[in-house]
């Protein structure tokens, strides 16, 4: 039994430990520029996927870059909360 628990606690450490890690790379990527990312990129932002990063591309090419998060709103689908989740993850350069 005392083996059980250690191997247990063992696999709690390594799951903990690759957690964190994850999380500090997730926060160490850099910004997604909003005017020259493909669809792809433009796809793994938070709340965005392959149809609003479609959309994405068609509003900025008919209608000419972003020059902030806000005006991510312009897409059909994309609202304030959106934006709000992908803010800091977004930059704007043309």
């Amino acid at each position: 039994m005392h083996t059980a628990v250690k191997r247990f606690v063992v696999a709690l450490l390594i799951s903990l430990s690759l957690g964190l890690s994850s999380a500090a790379f997730a926060q160490t990527v850099a910004p997604i520029n909003v005017n020259s990312a493909d669809e792809e990129l433009l796809a793994e932002l938070p709340g965005i996927g392959p149809s609003r990063a479609a959309a994405i591309i068609e509003e900025r090419e008919t209608n000419g870059a972003f020059t902030n998060a806000d005006d991510l709103t312009r897409v059909s689908g994309i609202g304030p909360a959106t934006v709000d989740r992908m803010r800091d993850q977004v930059t704007f350069e043309e």
